[in-house]
């Protein structure tokens, strides 16, 4: 058996490290675990920055129709700096 073990180097890996296979260290369960923390980096900051973007569109959507009915005449000046005070409070 020691000559065996001699001429096959792999063997002698996996005798000094049983259940490991003369790999080391099992990195097929590291890589799987790096892409979902990559997906899920991608997902967490993906909806991050796509609610702050409709956050900000509605916000400027509320102010562009007080600017339009401001400048129709509609609204007054003092109501138009109350109504714009109150839209820009809400964030």
């Amino acid at each position: 058996m020691l000559s065996t073990l001699a001429a096959n180097p792999a063997l002698t890996e996996a005798a000094m490290h049983p259940g490991w296979g003369g790999w080391g260290f099992p990195w097929f369960l590291i890589f799987p675990f790096v892409w979902l923390l990559l997906i899920g980096f991608f997902i967490f900051f993906g909806r991050r920055i796509w609610w702050r973007n409709r956050l900000i569109s509605n916000q400027q959507g509320a102010e562009s129709v007080l600017r339009e009915r401001y400048a129709r005449g509609e609204v007054d000046e003092t109501e138009y700096r109350a109504r714009l005070e109150v839209l820009r409070s809400r964030t």
